[in-house]
């Protein structure tokens, strides 16, 4: 049962894709850290496709290996008091995971025709609310369905999208148990995280004991990517696939104005070519002196791409970016010169050794922290 997306070229993120498939084949777990406008769902997507990971990873059947995309946007309502909530919750957790693997595997030829329907049966008991201890019993029946493709020597990757989430609604138990199965299926099961910060700030902003879930943080601590913007040939790509789309064509140097002014995020790139006919003419002159810059900036489209950019920082990101525009007095203190080298690494900081000095990226971005976002 696939999904059908936009297929993307082989070598698309080809350093981002050769970092997390070398995890994978190590049967490592893996954090990927990378802000709002980043290009995540394509990301995903491609390391998901089985084409990507024969290329990689010299997979010759499909079913050997499995990437799971687990969106916290399928969970269902989770309540918020009684006295089996955090049974509850749990149980929402592996009935996601549990219903993905389903998907992933349809029609289980795998399996084998008596295993297959003891699967079935397994992921029908699972959502059984008439069985009093369903709630309880949801580990149970995903370490039991989980088993029938371990046992047939499958690889299998859950791709955790939008990991906040589940940080966030989920009891830290689910986690405990997460990094119990992965130690009973070593080199076949493993974790990949997609968040916009690190996942130790996560876990202290959401008032997570550190300690309590570090059995599950700790598969992330010495594999940790952070996805930047396209490279230039993944944005050439993207905008050419735009001007297709679209029946427009723009010159080499529009483009090359356009991929500057963006830093080559997904979707700033995106939003950036539709604001392209509104903005005026371009030519060597307004785009040599930043005006084209500041019209493009002041789009809307442009600015609510640059918001969700602004919202997945936290507020101490924030604060750093506001002192470098110089519209607030710059502490310098632990937190504060953390939050500069992530920043660095997350590429919306670039540091001038020469000068030692460090100016916000990418420019349409840096003209919308100059307005003061907090205070408009």
């Amino acid at each position: 049962m696939t999904q059908r997306t936009r297929k993307q070229p082989p070598d698309f993120r080809k350093e981002e894709v050769s970092y997390v498939m070398q995890r994978w084949r190590a049967g490592d777990s893996c954090s990927l850290v990378g802000v709002g406008s980043v290009g995540k769902s394509n990301l995903l997507q491609h390391l998901a496709d089985p084409q990507t990971q024969q290329a990689y990873m010299n997979i010759t059947k499909e079913d050997d290996f499995k990437a799971i995309i687990i969106d916290p946007a399928m969970l269902g309502p989770l309540p918020n008091s009684g006295s089996d909530v955090e049974q509850i919750r749990c149980w929402a957790g592996y009935e996601l995971m549990m219903h993905r693997l389903f998907m992933a595997f349809y029609p289980f030829d795998i399996l084998g025709r008596d295993e297959a329907q003891r699967f079935y049966d397994t992921y029908q008991a699972l959502q059984d609310g008439t069985n009093p201890l369903y709630a309880y019993m949801g580990l149970r029946y995903f370490e039991l369905g989980l088993d029938f493709f371990m046992r047939r020597g499958v690889r299998i990757v859950f791709m955790f999208d939008e990991f906040e989430d589940m940080l966030k609604n989920l009891p830290v138990k689910f986690f405990q148990t997460l990094r119990g199965l992965r130690d009973a299926n070593k080199r076949q099961l493993s974790y990949l995280t997609f968040t916009r910060a690190p996942l130790p700030l996560l876990i202290n902003h959401y008032g997570i004991n550190p300690l309590e879930i570090e059995p599950f943080s700790e598969l992330f601590n010495d594999n940790v990517l952070y996805v930047g913007p396209y490279n230039e040939t993944d944005a050439y790509r993207m905008v050419q696939n735009l001007m297709e789309r679209n029946q427009k064509q723009y010159s080499d140097e529009v483009i090359r104005f356009l991929m500057w002014a963006t830093g080559r995020y997904a979707g700033l790139l995106r939003s950036g070519f539709r604001q392209l006919d509104a903005i005026g003419t371009l030519d060597a002159i307004n785009m040599m002196n930043d005006e084209a810059l500041r019209r493009l900036a002041l789009r809307r489209p442009i600015r609510d791409e640059c918001k969700t950019l602004w919202s997945s920082l936290t507020d101490v990101e924030r604060y750093v970016l506001k002192a470098v525009a110089r519209l607030t007095e710059y502490s310098s203190n632990t937190e504060t010169e953390n939050a500069v080298a992530i920043l660095v690494q997350k590429r919306l900081l670039r540091v001038d050794k020469d000068s030692n000095s460090l100016s916000i990226e990418p420019p349409v971005f840096r003209m919308y922290v100059l307005t003061n976002p907090d205070e408009s």
